[in-house]
């Protein structure tokens, strides 16, 4: 269904495919969530504290074929039926987020100022986040806090007043749920006050808008 910008499907994966996701994040070893094109094995003392400013989660980079099968089907149909109709051929690494007690992501947008170059990955050159995906994992009555809210306004809603346009995704609250958006939308993760908020991310590219 669309609310506002954003295409939600209430429920729609499985419980047991939630629990594999989950059990097979929890298997990998996670890292610390960094944020933009933050790449760096190692960083400073700063650099860490000024990425926690922004953002305090724990993921692990997960690359498996029947995920992929079990998501795209619903990416095509919110582009679909969202009319949007972006022109889309490759997904990134999918990002299972672990948010415990406390942590968060505050106000981002997805998508970068330009295009990826990487001459030596076809899949990416070029390329630009088109269409954004976050899967429920975990139900919202196993956790407070950590709500995803929008702003569909074309800035930084940190720079300006955003109480009077902030949007709650709570359609996407029960265990399975998906939304998918598109990737230049500002969008935040409320800090978690109980329990642990499990997610999965996806980032769908397409060559940049004519």
């Amino acid at each position: 269904m669309n609310t506002s910008n954003y295409w939600y499907f209430k429920s729609a994966l499985t419980p047991k495919f939630c629990d594999d996701v989950i059990k097979y994040g929890l298997s990998k070893s996670e890292e610390m969530a960094k944020t933009g094109n933050t790449n760096k094995d190692k960083l400073s003392k700063e650099e860490i504290r000024d990425i926690r400013r922004i953002r305090n989660s724990n993921i692990v980079w997960l690359d498996e074929p029947w995920i992929y099968r079990e998501i795209h089907p619903y990416v095509h149909k919110a582009n679909e039926n969202a009319g949007w109709n972006f022109n889309w051929d490759f997904s990134e690494s999918c990002q299972f987020t672990k948010y415990k007690l406390n942590q968060f992501y505050d106000w981002h947008c997805d998508c970068y100022s330009k295009p990826y170059d990487d001459s030596n990955n076809k899949n990416l050159h070029g390329k630009i986040r088109k269409l954004s995906v976050t899967c429920q994992l975990t139900d919202g009555s196993e956790y407070e806090g950590g709500e995803l809210e929008f702003d569909f306004r074309n800035y930084d809603p940190s720079k300006r007043d955003e109480s009077k346009h902030l949007v709650k995704a709570k359609e996407i609250l029960p265990k399975g749920s998906i939304v998918v958006f598109p990737s230049h939308v500002w969008h935040r993760v409320k800090p978690v006050q109980k329990g642990t908020r499990y997610s999965l991310v996806l980032w769908n590219l397409g060559y940049p808008f004519k």
